[in-house]
Parts: C-alpha cells; structure tokens; sequence
C-alpha cells in the first residue's frame, strides 16, 4: 500500500501518540506520513525521522487545503477550541472537510464523540454532530471515531477528591467506560493505515463500564485513601466547580458530562478498541495502579 496518510493536531497529545503508533505499530515509512500543526517547529523530532510536516491553520481554510494536498487519507483531530457563544470549532471542522474535498482526499477520518445527536446534555457535542453531518454530505468516503472519555480525564478531578476524601457529582448511577488514551491512539491509527474504503462508525470506550461509586471504590481500593461519593444537583455542582477556579463556561461543561453520564448516553462498551488495534485495553484498575502516586500525591 502506497497511500499517504495525514494526521492535523500533530503536536497534540492524541495526534502524537496516533503518528507514534503508525510508525511504529503499523510500520508504515516516515515517507508515507504528513503530520500538520500550527507551529511545525514543535514537530522538529518527527521531521528528522522523515515525515513531512507541515503548517495547517482551521481558521485559514487556504492552509488547510495546501498542507492537504497530496494526501489520501486524511484524520482531522477535533480542535480544542470551546467557545460556547459561537461556532468557531464547527466553522474550523467544515473548513477541514471542504478543503479536503478540493485537494481530493480519497478517505476523511474524524474524531467524534459517542452520542452527538442534538438531545445530547454535552454542550459542545453539536460541534462534532454537525461535523460528522458535513463529512457525510461531502461525499468522501469516511471513518468516524467516536471517542469515549479518556482514564486521563480522571486527573481533573480525582487528585482534589482524593484530598479532600469527598467526590462531587451529579453523574448519579450513570457509568462510563474510560479509556486509555493510547489505547484509542493505537486503534485510529490501524484504522488510517488500514487502507478500508467502507464509511463506518467506531465508538470507541474502554472494555468496563463503572459508575462514581465504583470508580470511587476502586481508587480507594488501590490508594488505601477513603473516598465518598456526595451526589448534588447540576446547579450546586456548577458553584463547586467555579468556586474551585475555573470559569463559568469551563464549569458549564464539565456539569454537562456528569449530566449526560446520568442519562445513560455515555454508559455503551465496545469492543472497537481492541478489534482494531488487535491488543487488550488498559483497565481502569490498571490505569489507577499505574497512577496512583500522581492520583494520591
């Protein structure tokens, strides 16, 4: 297989650890690959491997189609921009998409997250809707990974509940499948270099679903810390979060998730991760052991 496979975000944690498995888990030559990223010095260690990089603006859609070209697989990496009074992200993802179209991309590969619908509690999940609803007009052929919550997102609040011996939510029985953040690295870089032309939907999740409770039982259960699990309603949950420091649209979304784990939408298991990327997922005891200084302090 000749083609070549390009990953934005690059210099991001997802987009390195994806580059990383596609030369060397996937074996596929530096030659082969195109990495792009706002600030290409920050990829001066892949270039002198022998991958191409190469500058990429989402809000320079004359960039985006440059640093396409030639490229015949294509993974765009959700921005990070999170701006709750506008649509910038979903502008960037668009640009993304049409400049794709006209640099004549074969296979579009994207980054979602499970459950997008309009219906979902998650606040900027319509950014990823509406992106997946673009890339499906375009009429590339695609692969959509819709991405389950990272073991790494834990550290947001684990090490200050862990302290305090309490955990806010308002997640209430609802449970998620954590996954490893390289574990979903390794499986999106198999499904780029895997040359299929088949449009399809991977949700992508850790191989064990946990309620706060259960999460909660295994940090004690391996940090020998006791942790109680305190259940408020969104709006108390909203005033801990910014009396805590962060900024009322960042406490906004972080109430989102514990609302839409309540729900019940983000509580699926799949076994994506593991078929793709043909190894065992990390559990999310494993994650804990492997942590747990940096958990505990």
């Amino acid at each position: 297989m000749t083609e070549t496979l390009l990953v934005t975000g690059a210099s991001g944690q997802l987009g390195r650890a994806v580059i990383r498995h596609l030369l060397d888990t996937q074996k596929v030559a530096p030659s082969r690959v195109i990495a792009t990223t706002r600030n290409p010095e920050n990829l001066a260690d892949l270039a002198v491997r022998g991958v191409a990089v190469r500058t990429a603006n989402f809000d320079d859609p004359a960039s985006l189609e440059k640093a396409f070209e030639g490229a015949d697989r294509v993974l765009i990496i959700s921005t990070g921009e999170l701006d709750l009074k506008s649509d910038r992200r979903l502008k960037q993802h668009q640009a993304a998409v049409a400049a794709a179209k006209a640099a004549g991309v074969s296979h579009l590969l994207y980054t979602s997250m499970p459950n997008p619908e309009p219906v979902s509690p998650v606040l900027f999940a319509g950014d990823h809707y509406g992106t997946e609803e673009s890339i499906k007009a375009s009429g590339i052929g695609y692969t959509i990974f819709r991405n389950g919550w990272y073991q790494e997102n834990l550290f947001m609040a684990l090490p200050h509940a862990i302290s305090a011996g309490k955990w806010y939510t308002s997640a209430g029985e609802g449970r998620i499948a954590h996954v490893a953040r390289d574990d979903m690295a390794a499986a999106i870089a198999a499904g780029l270099a895997s040359g299929s032309t088949q449009s399809q939907v991977y949700t992508l999740t850790g191989p064990q679903a946990y309620t706060t409770s259960e999460i909660a039982a295994l940090v004690t259960e391996v940090t020998g810390k006791p942790l109680e699990v305190i259940q408020v309603p969104d709006a108390v949950l909203a005033e801990g979060v910014k009396a805590a420091g962060l900024p009322e649209d960042v406490a906004h979304i972080v109430v989102s998730f514990d609302a839409n784990t309540r729900s019940g939408r983000i509580a699926m298991v799949t076994d994506s991760v593991e078929a793709l990327s043909g190894r065992k997922s990390v559990s999310l005891k494993q994650f804990l052991e492997t942590n747990k200084a940096a958990l505990a302090g």
